[in-house]
């Protein structure tokens, strides 16, 4: 039995199937990737922040969109790392250095952004607490 008989080369024939490699996928994020497992713990902080603050449908908007535009560029920057590292072997290359870096730099970006939309949000509703 060679490689081809073990491992999927072709498309995936069926919706289930495509699922299934997704979802091997976000396992495999979390389990490899230390910061992407930082990003599912403030996910999880704020959505625990939401349900406490009874927040609008439009703020959990926000707070859903903001989680998922981190949890993306972080999926983006593990694929460009990946990706890199098998054409230059795990070898040093100022261009691969470069593409790591910018993928890095849009996870901070997002992260950022995910931030200031957690500030803007919580921040009016725990001082009316603690007033």
């Amino acid at each position: 039995m060679d490689s081809r008989d073990k491992h999927q080369t072709e498309k995936n024939h069926h919706l289930i199937q495509a699922m299934c490699h997704a979802i091997d996928g976000i396992i495999q994020v979390l389990r490899e990737e230390r910061n992407m497992r930082y990003h599912l713990l403030a996910a999880c902080l704020a959505i625990i922040m939401s349900i406490l603050l009874h927040i609008s449908a439009m703020e959990w908007l926000w707070i859903l969109l903001a989680i998922f535009v981190v949890f993306t560029s972080e999926f983006l920057n593990t694929v460009t790392e990946a990706v890199t590292d098998l054409i230059v072997d795990h070898h040093y290359e100022l261009n691969v250095k470069k593409a790591k870096d910018v993928a890095a730099g849009g996870v901070l970006i997002s992260a950022i952004f995910s931030v200031l939309v957690g500030l803007i949000i919580f921040i009016p509703r725990i001082l009316a607490i603690i007033r």
